[in-house]
This record gives C-alpha cells, sequence and structure tokens, in this order.
C-alpha cells in the first residue's frame, strides 16, 4: 500500500519504483525524484511514509526569465550547463570537486573527517558584456514586432564595435529557463548564432566597398541599370523598376540589384571573395556562444558570373545574423575586424585591418543616404546619423524561393560619424501586413536605439534650431566631419 501511495505522491509507477531501487539497495539513499515540486513536497510531508525523506537542493533560478535565456541558457538538474552560457563556460562556473578521506559507520554514514586528498575550486564568477537594461528594450520591442507581423520567428544583435562587445542578444520565440517543463526544442535555438539565412541587400555595402577598395570605383562614378534588367547568361536580374543611371550610392540608396551585380562582374573573384571572407563571412563570429553555424560562403574559383551576380545583392551566401554584425562593426570600426565577445572585455582582443579607413567612412557615409533618402527611412533615429542598410529575402525552399516567404532585415549603426552602435534585426517570415525590410526591421531598429543611445548617453548630432526650422550640427567635438549633414 506504501509503494503504491508514494508511486502516486511522485507521478510514476510502482514498476519505476522497483526499477529505481532495487538495484541501488547497497547506497545510502536513492533519489526518487529531483526539483520536486512545492506542491509535491507538501503531500509527501504530509504522507509520513516510512523511509521516505526530504533533501532540499540549491537550483540556478534566473531573475530576467525568458529575455536572457537564450544568452544565458541553462543547467540541468545537476547543475552542469545545457545551453548558452551556462554550456560555453560550464568548466569555468561549476568549479571542480575535492576529496576527502573519511571513516563511516556500518551503515554508510560519515562519522569522521581523517584529511583532505584534494582540496575543492569554488566556480568562478562570469561577467558579461550584456546591458540588460538595452537587453530589455530589444527584448520587449522584438517580440511586440514578432507579435505584430504574426512571424515566424525573429532575432537582433547589438554590438560596440569599438570593442567587439555584445550588448544585446534576443530572440524570438523565447522562454522561461525556470519553468520548461511543455517547451520545444525550438524554443532553446539561439538563432542569432545557429540559423543562417542569405543576407539579401544587407550584403550590398560590403560589394561597394570591395570595389572601393578596387580602386575602381568612387562614391559618385555612374553605372547604368536600365532598363531595370540585364541578362547574365541564361539569367535576368532584375529591380524593382528602372532606375536609369545611378552613382555607386544610389546603387545603395534605390538597392539596386542590377548595380550592385555590373559592379561585382567587373571585380575579379578572388577579390570581391576577400573583402566578403574578411568581413567575417564563412568563418565563426569567435562570440563562444554554442552552436553557431558559420553559414556558406563557397571558394571563388567554382564561382559562374550568375554567382557571381547574385552574391553582390545577398544570394548565393548565407550568414547569421552575428556575423552580419560583426561585418557592420567592421564598417564601423574604420575597416577594423575584431572577434566578438559576450564576456566583458578587460582588455583588446586580437584585430585585424580589412578595409582602409577611407573604404569604410566611404560606405559610412553612403549608408547615411539610404536612411535620409532611400529604403531605411524608418530606422531614422532623432538627433543622430544614423547609416545602414535594408533587406528583404525570399526565403530558400526545397521547390527554390518562395514567393510568399521573406526574411525582412535591417543592419545599421550610430553615431555614423563615429559609430558606437551597430545592430542587426531579423524577422522570418511576417505575414500580417508588410513585408518589407525598411516597413518590417527598420522600425525595430529605431526604437530599440533611440532607447540605447539615451541609456549610454550618447551625444546627440543633430539639433533642431527652432529659430529658421532647419537642421544644425551639434557634433562632439572629438567627432570629426559630420557624414551625409543635410538641411
Amino acid at each position: 500500500e506504501s509503494w503504491l501511495r508514494l508511486a502516486a505522491l511522485i507521478d510514476t509507477t510502482t514498476d519505476h519504483l522497483d526499477a529505481l531501487i532495487l538495484p541501488r539497495t547497497d547506497r545510502e539513499f536513492v533519489y526518487l525524484k529531483r526539483h520536486a515540486s512545492r506542491e509535491m513536497v507538501v503531500e509527501l510531508q504530509r504522507a509520513k511514509l516510512p523511509g521516505v525523506g526530504l533533501l532540499e537542493e540549491q537550483r540556478r533560478y534566473y531573475p530576467a526569465g525568458e529575455v536572457t535565456a537564450h544568452t544565458l541558457g541553462f543547467t540541468n538538474v545537476d547543475d552542469a550547463g545545457q545551453e548558452g552560457i551556462e554550456l560555453a563556460f560550464n568548466a569555468t562556473l561549476r568549479g571542480k570537486k575535492g576529496s576527502l578521506k573519511v571513516i563511516k559507520d556500518r551503515l554508510g554514514r560519515t562519522i569522521e573527517h581523517v584529511e583532505e586528498i584534494k582540496a575543492a575550486q569554488s566556480g568562478q564568477d562570469l561577467k558579461l558584456s550584456i546591458d540588460k537594461r538595452i537587453q530589455y528594450i530589444a527584448y520587449r520591442e522584438l517580440k511586440a514586432a514578432v507579435q505584430a507581423h504574426d512571424a515566424e520567428a525573429g532575432s537582433m544583435v547589438i554590438v560596440n564595435p569599438n570593442t567587439g562587445e555584445v550588448l544585446a542578444l534576443v530572440n524570438q520565440p523565447s522562454f522561461n529557463p525556470n519553468n520548461r517543463g511543455d517547451l520545444k526544442g525550438e524554443h532553446y535555438r539561439n538563432r542569432a548564432v545557429t540559423d543562417i539565412f542569405e543576407p539579401g541587400s544587407t550584403i550590398k555595402p560590403i560589394t561597394i566597398a570591395a570595389a572601393l577598395e578596387a580602386g575602381r570605383y568612387a562614391y559618385d562614378t555612374t553605372i547604368s541599370t536600365g532598363p531595370g534588367y540585364f541578362k547574365v547568361g541564361r539569367h535576368v536580374v532584375s529591380d524593382l523598376k528602372n532606375f536609369g543611371k545611378l552613382d555607386v550610392t544610389g546603387v545603395l540608396t534605390k538597392s539596386s540589384n542590377v548595380g550592385a551585380s555590373k559592379i561585382a562582374l567587373s571585380l575579379e573573384p578572388d577579390l570581391l571573395w576577400s573583402i566578403f571572407n574578411g568581413v567575417g563571412f564563412g568563418i565563426s563570429s569567435e562570440v563562444g556562444l554554442p552552436g553557431e553555424s558559420i553559414g556558406h560562403l563557397s571558394d571563388p574559383g567554382n564561382w559562374r558570373d550568375i554567382e557571381r551576380a547574385t552574391m553582390a545583392f545577398g544570394y548565393g551566401l548565407s550568414v547569421n545574423a552575428m556575423q552580419l554584425a560583426r561585418a557592420y562593426s567592421v564598417l564601423a570600426a574604420d575597416g577594423i575586424r575584431r572577434p566578438l565577445s559576450i564576456t566583458a572585455l578587460h582588455t583588446s582582443l586580437p584585430s585585424q585591418r580589412v578595409l582602409s579607413v577611407a573604404t569604410a567612412r566611404a560606405v559610412r557615409q553612403m549608408l547615411t543616404r539610404v536612411v535620409t533618402e532611400g529604403t531605411g527611412r524608418a530606422a531614422s533615429v532623432s538627433g543622430y546619423h544614423v547609416a545602414g542598410k535594408t533587406g528583404t529575402v525570399h526565403k530558400s525552399t526545397a521547390r527554390g524561393y518562395a514567393e510568399d516567404r521573406y526574411l525582412s532585415l535591417f543592419a545599421g549603426m550610430l553615431p555614423a560619424t563615429r559609430p558606437e552602435l551597430v545592430a542587426v534585426v531579423v524577422i522570418d517570415e511576417p505575414k500580417s501586413g508588410e513585408h518589407y525590410g525598411g516597413r518590417v526591421a527598420a522600425p525595430i531598429f529605431a526604437r530599440v536605439m533611440h532607447e540605447a543611445a539615451r541609456i549610454l548617453g550618447l551625444t546627440p548630432e543633430i539639433q533642431l534650431d527652432v529659430n529658421n526650422d532647419r537642421y544644425r550640427l551639434a557634433a562632439r567635438a572629438n567627432s570629426g566631419q559630420v557624414a551625409g549633414a543635410k538641411p
């Protein structure tokens, strides 16, 4: 009777109890249930079953819940890391067990400590680079946008381009690490590092950077994009409409696939590949989080003309959100590529110059025009020059590219003159209303970066002069010339 009652109280069967206990009768005790619920504990205490006791254990508790779930991850019942930081830094956080020589009585109970054989080592504290204030705002805005657009999923990454530190990393759907009973594996996915996608038009600034590095183009070099399409072998590359003649800046502002493709086809494959790879495509972001997918950047020796043409506007290669954030951090940091870090840095990590200062600044200046005049107007942040690029990507399926399934993207930075924040927003399959990156992802960027700039105390670059209704610059003394300044 006691056996049946015990099985019922801990929600199991007598056969399961037999399997747990009978092979372990030589042990001091056997765990029947780990991390039992409060209700179960109360019922067991009331039952007062002979031989059944309760043992208090510590367990991880995550105060921020789902806001930091994918960043922190979680531990199992024995406090071993299973996801996120908990897994990546498990050895650091857990410490090491020690050993003692003891004397036990005939019942196996310890009655005397004889000597310490090996001292235990406590786990070490770990300080993250995450700014919890910015993390919360990014989570709030991403969650609201995914719900508003009835999207499948979303990610947002915010980086300090001058150090490589990740200030925010959020995904949707998320989960509560304190209550994981009914969750599926997809909730645990840290999409910002595990999910790869074709970056679409967000790669065009990198294509332009390659052109500038080659010395064959300047910001005002003219390219004919008429009549709005052109043939590459048997394939056709097209724009939304005939943009006619565009300068290189206009290729970005109008987001011309034809213009980007013509530029790429005029460059050697090795040069284009070296710039793509240099900004971090096809290699790890080095952020150190588990499960990172490094995407795909094929060998340039195998590129056909159509592959070079489509890579120029973001098809035929794949990246994750973290890699895209690092690529834009290269532009923000005047051409320096740094490893990304999820932990707070006390010293600089090794870095590498992959673009000239002139190229990085020129591309940033062009990208301010995307926000003031082009597809990225919704990414504007009051008081700051924003540099960024939209992207709207047809999703790849087993039958080719879907006509009605999209990724909406925005990647950008502020202040554009000397950026201190870089952010990437990815919305997967928005189904309600708009699907363009400039309408779906760019507003998320604007809302989050407005708050982040305020939190970090970034000095505004632009103030409204109410006396003449014109914008005047209020650049910081050390900020240099303000790029893309306009009345």
